[in-house]
C-alpha cells in the first residue's frame, strides 16, 4: 500500500514538472500580491493601531486653560500639534482637506472661566448665609466661551462626536477643580476638596505583556495572502484531475488494482508540500524583506510549529476543495475559471482582502462559514494571543472536516459516474 502511494506521489510530480511555469506563477504570483497588498495597506493598519493624527491648534489665550488642553492633546495618541496657523488660514486648510479638523481656543477663556465659577460660587456661599471672602470683589458671570472646531466635510460623524466629548470632558474636568479650589478658598478651609473620581476604569487584557489582539498590515497580510495561495492550488490540482479524465488516465487508474482513495492521497500529500513551501516563502519575505522596505518584521519566535500545523491543515481544506472541482468538471474551462471564481470569493467573505473586523456585522456573520476564515482565525490566534494546538483546536477541525467532506462527495461523485 505504501509503495502504490509512493508511485502515486511520484505520478503527481511528474505531472507537475510538465507545467514548470505553471508552478513558478503559483510561487511567485502570491509574494507579488503580498508586498503590492501590505505596502498598499500599511497606512491604514497604522491608522488602527492609533497612528498620530496632525490636527491645527490655534491658542488665542495662553492661559491656564488652554494650556491644559493643549498638554492633554499633545500626550494623547491620537493627535500631533500644528500650532503655525491662524484661524482664517485654518478654516481653509481644513476645508480644503489639507487636515481633517483645527481646534481654535478663544481669547480669555480662563480669565472668564475663573470669573464665572467665582461669581457662582460667591452666590451660593452667601444663599446659606455665610460670609464671602472679605478680599473677594464682586464678578459679573461673562458669556459662555465658545471653542470653535473645523471639521473636514469629509470626516466621518463618529470621529466628530468622539473628538468633542473628549474635549467636553477636559474642560469639564478643568471646571470641576477650579469649583472645588473656589469653594476651598471662600469656606477658608485647608481640607483638600479636589474632586477625585470615586469610580475609574482598569483595563483587563488577557496575556498580559503580550501583544494586543489587533494585527499590525504584516501580521495580517502575511497569513492572509499564505492562505490565498494555498487555496489557489485548487486551479492546477482541478485542471490535472480535468487532464486525466481527458487523457484517459483516470480510465487507468480505475482498472488498475490501485484504489481510488490512494490516487487522492497521493495528489493530498504532492500538493500539501507545495502549500508548506507557499508558506514558507511568504514567512521569509514577512521576516527579512519587509524590513528592508520600512515594514514591520514578521514576529514568529516561537510560533513556527504551530503556523506550520495550521498551513497543514488549511492545505487540506483547499485540496479537498480542488479534488471536488476537478471530480466534477469535464473540461478546463469549467474547472479553471470557477477555481479561481471560488478562491476569491472565498477570499473576500474569509477576511483576507479587507480584514473581517473592518467588515460590515453582516458580512462578518458570513464570513464564519469560509474556510479561509477558519485558518486566518488560527493564524491570528497563534501570532497575536500566544495560542497553543488546543486553543485552536476548533479551527483545525473545521479544516479537516472539510477535507473529509469534499473528498467524501468526490469518491461518491466518482463512483456513481463510473457505474453508469
Amino acid at each position: 500500500m505504501l509503495y502504490k502511494l509512493w508511485r502515486s506521489f511520484i505520478k503527481e510530480i511528474q505531472l507537475l514538472k510538465r507545467d514548470s511555469g505553471g508552478i513558478v506563477i503559483i510561487f511567485l504570483m502570491p509574494l507579488l500580491l503580498i508586498i503590492t497588498i501590505t505596502l498598499i495597506q500599511d497606512s491604514t493598519f497604522k491608522n488602527l493601531e492609533g497612528s498620530k493624527i496632525p490636527i491645527i491648534f490655534i491658542d488665542n489665550d495662553k492661559s491656564e486653560v488652554s494650556k491644559v488642553i493643549k498638554k492633554e492633546l499633545e500626550t494623547s495618541k491620537t493627535f500631533e500639534l500644528v500650532t503655525n496657523y491662524n484661524e482664517k488660514a485654518a478654516e481653509k486648510a481644513v476645508f480644503t482637506g489639507d487636515y481633517q479638523m483645527a481646534i481654535v481656543i478663544p481669547e480669555n477663556l480662563s480669565k472668564d472661566l475663573n470669573s464665572n465659577i467665582d461669581s457662582k460660587v460667591q452666590t451660593v456661599v452667601s444663599s446659606f448665609g455665610l460670609e464671602t471672602d472679605s478680599t473677594a470683589t464682586k464678578v459679573i458671570a461673562s458669556k459662555t466661551k465658545d471653542i470653535h472646531l473645523y471639521f473636514d466635510p469629509a470626516t466621518n460623524a463618529g470621529f466628530k462626536n468622539s473628538v468633542m466629548n473628549a474635549i467636553n470632558k477636559m474642560v469639564f474636568e478643568i471646571e470641576n477643580k477650579k469649583i472645588y479650589k473656589a469653594f476651598q478658598d471662600q469656606l477658608g478651609t485647608t481640607e483638600d476638596l479636589e474632586n477625585k473620581s470615586l469610580i475609574t476604569f482598569k483595563e483587563i487584557t488577557p496575556n498580559k505583556g503580550k501583544e494586543e489582539a489587533m494585527p499590525n498590515s504584516v501580521q495580517h497580510n502575511v497569513p492572509a495572502w499564505a492562505l490565498f495561495a494555498i487555496f489557489f492550488i485548487v486551479v492546477p490540482l482541478s485542471i490535472n484531475l480535468v487532464k486525466e479524465k481527458s487523457q484517459g488516465t483516470s480510465v487507468r487508474v480505475r482498472v488498475s488494482p490501485t484504489p481510488y482513495y490512494i490516487h487522492i492521497l497521493g495528489k493530498t500529500f504532492t500538493y500539501l508540500i507545495i502549500c508548506v513551501i507557499q508558506f514558507l516563502l511568504m514567512v521569509a519575505v514577512g521576516i527579512w524583506l519587509f524590513p528592508l522596505m520600512d515594514l514591520p518584521q514578521f514576529d514568529v519566535t516561537g510560533k513556527m510549529f504551530h503556523l506550520l500545523i495550521v498551513t497543514l491543515f488549511a492545505g487540506l481544506a483547499a485540496i479537498g476543495f480542488g479534488v471536488l472541482i476537478g471530480t466534477v468538471s469535464d473540461t478546463q474551462e469549467q474547472s479553471a475559471p470557477f477555481g479561481a471564481t471560488s478562491v476569491v470569493v472565498l477570499a473576500a467573505i474569509g477576511g483576507i482582502w479587507v480584514p473581517v473586523f473592518l467588515m460590515p456585522e453582516f458580512m462578518q456573520k458570513i464570513a464564519q462559514f469560509s474556510p479561509m476564515n477558519w485558518g486566518l482565525n488560527a493564524y491570528y490566534d497563534i501570532i497575536l494571543r500566544n495560542s497553543g494546538i488546543g486553543e485552536i483546536a476548533k479551527e483545525l477541525i473545521f479544516l479537516f472536516l472539510f477535507y473529509i467532506a469534499m473528498v467524501t462527495v468526490s469518491l461518491l461523485y466518482e463512483r456513481k459516474q463510473n457505474s453508469v
